[in-house]
């Protein structure tokens, strides 16, 4: 593995972490990440913050999160900082 996936929980501050080969394996992780958290939950997801890495601002990935009622924010570039 050679990328960590972080997810952070804005209200609980909860945080979960999901190693990747690469990059790519990071949509169908969150798909899988978002499908366990709902259950557990009982909640949707409703907004997910990224930076603005290719794993997140493919066509692919904004049109699951817009089919799964999900509002993507994208960070300013060149702010870590704001990741969470």
């Amino acid at each position: 593995n050679r990328y960590i996936f972080v997810l952070i929980d804005d209200f609980s501050g909860y945080m979960w972490t999901i190693l990747l080969k690469d990059k790519g394996e990071a949509f169908q992780k969150f798909k899988r990440f978002k499908t366990m958290v709902e259950a557990e939950a009982g909640e949707k997801i409703s907004k997910f913050r990224t930076d603005r890495g290719g794993e997140f601002v493919s066509l692919e990935f904004n049109a699951y999160c817009e089919e799964s009622g999900i509002k993507s924010h994208l960070t300013a570039p060149y702010t870590p900082q704001q990741n969470g």
